[in-house]
């Protein structure tokens, strides 16, 4: 009669004695060995060695293989004398590899060499389209489908919606948004707000757009000399990286709805060679007057854009306020909200801290002068750059700026004689580091007519002495 070895779920897996069932010290899970951890791994020494026999040496490496690599229907039958197992319930983890075999003294076999990793030949440059090319590509397949875009290394520090409008230049800025807003937008795989900042290498997935079949209206030459003329009249200060305009009163900044005349639109008319166009850096509302930075590259754009955000640009704004401030001179610090978040225009309300959509906004002012107690000329000081963030704090102190369509709100309240019923409101100075050397760019803006015509009927100095200059920068 033949007798069976015991099966492996019975007792001679684990054996009779003493020493059953008990783990040596050091070898338990977390212990070290050629393979790697021993997890749930046990093995029989001493005493319990010798009553399980030699191990059995002439099981075939096959064999072997396949019981280490978890294939039951491979393995061979349990003997007395077999080493239990490995099992683990991770990957298994390769042993180290072996040193190739010397040769003996007395053999023939020559000495055997590593074979070294094949390199791969470098791969020859290939001549891809041009970064016009390249724009006019992607604005055929706007409206296409979904098409994955990626950032590249002049983009960096772009916003999205700023990216998407410099990619799509034929897209509405409210039709992108509306895009960012509504989550249709992807950012290696996450969904974005307009604010975002965009780094190289990064995957944007635009959604298919159902764009109108509009051609592009073809641009007159005629029409680009005047508007490039229209444009260098502006400029108050120019060199090879930036630019900084004296913007008027009445002209948008960007397009919007019914707005077809604007500065973004302009800069077209100054478009270099290869297409590339002067960039807008920051924003003024269509009725501030004043100076606005304008980037002529992509380097000079990302680092006059981190200048504002990391509040290294200083800003002084000049206003026609109604009344005189109780307090000369202050400092104004609110959190502000849009009552219609999903208004790109919408009117900003006082909120409070933690309120959803709520940013703090700073601003330190100084009355500068005053007439008949009846109106301020205020110097202001954003330190952080909220939407409509002066005339929003202005009309909050009991003081609105003479004009505000929006924020005005005094009742029974009459303009002086002469003055015109508009936005007196100016981006009066920017000091900021050039982007390529660093040094302050310090510019000033001179007063628009309507404000000069006020100035001059009130009797305000424009030279005067600014108070603003001793506020803090933070």
């Amino acid at each position: 009669m033949t007798t069976r070895p015991p099966s492996r779920g019975g007792s001679g897996r684990k054996g009779s004695g003493a020493g059953a069932g008990k783990r040596p010290p050091g070898k338990g899970p977390g212990g070290k060995g050629p393979f790697g951890p021993k997890r749930h791994f046990r093995t029989a020494k001493g005493p319990e060695r010798e009553r399980q026999g030699p191990r059995n040496t002439a099981l075939d490496a096959a064999q072997r293989a396949a019981a280490l690599r978890g294939e039951a229907d491979k393995r061979a039958p349990w003997r007395p004398g077999d080493a239990p197992e490995v099992e683990t319930d991770d990957a298994w983890d390769a042993p180290p590899a072996r040193a190739p075999r010397a040769p003996r003294p007395d053999s023939d076999e020559a000495p055997r060499r590593a074979r070294a990793p094949r390199a791969e030949a470098p791969a020859a440059p290939a001549e891809g389209p041009t970064r016009r090319e390249q724009r006019a590509a992607a604005s055929a397949t706007l409206a296409s489908g979904v098409q994955t875009l990626v950032v590249e290394e002049d983009e960096a520090e772009m916003r999205i919606d700023r990216f998407l409008t410099t990619r799509f230049p034929q897209l509405p800025f409210t039709r992108v948004q509306s895009i960012v807003r509504k989550g249709e937008l992807r950012v290696d795989g996450r969904r974005a707000k307009p604010n975002d900042r965009l780094l190289p290498g990064m995957s944007v997935r635009v959604p298919p757009l159902k764009l109108d079949a509009v051609g592009e209206r073809p641009r007159s030459p005629q029409r680009d000399a005047t508007d490039a003329e229209f444009l260098r009249s502006l400029i108050l200060y120019e060199d090879a990286e930036m630019m900084i305009l004296n913007k008027p009163f009445g002209l948008a900044v960007q397009g919007g709805s019914g707005t077809v005349r604007h500065v973004d639109g302009l800069l077209e008319a100054l478009a270099g060679p290869d297409g590339q166009k002067p960039r807008l850096v920051h924003r003024l509302d269509k009725d501030t007057a004043g100076c606005l930075i304008v980037a002529k590259t992509r380097l000079a754009a990302a680092t006059l854009a981190k200048s504002f955000r990391s509040r290294a640009a200083r800003k002084v704004y000049w206003a026609l306020t109604a009344g005189v401030p109780r307090v000369p001179q202050g400092r104004i610090s609110t959190y502000l909200a849009k009552e219609e978040p999903t208004d790109a225009d919408a009117r900003m309300r006082i909120a409070q801290h933690g309120e959803e959509g709520a940013a703090h906004a700073l601003t330190y002012y100084a009355m500068v002068d005053n007439a008949a107690q009846k109106v301020s000329w205020l110097s202001l000081k954003p330190v952080t750059g909220r939407t409509h963030q002066l005339r929003a704090h202005a009309a909050h102190i009991g003081h609105p700026i003479v004009g505000d369509p929006k924020y005005f709100s005094i009742e029974n309240w009459a303009l002086p004689g002469g003055i015109q019923n508009r936005l007196h409101l100016l981006a009066r100075r920017i000091v900021i580091p050039h982007p390529r050397t660093g040094k302050p760019v310090d510019v000033t803006a001179p007063l628009p007519p309507h404000m000069a015509q006020s100035w001059n009927l009130l009797g305000f100095d424009a030279a005067r002495y600014d108070p603003i200059v001793e506020a803090p920068e933070s």
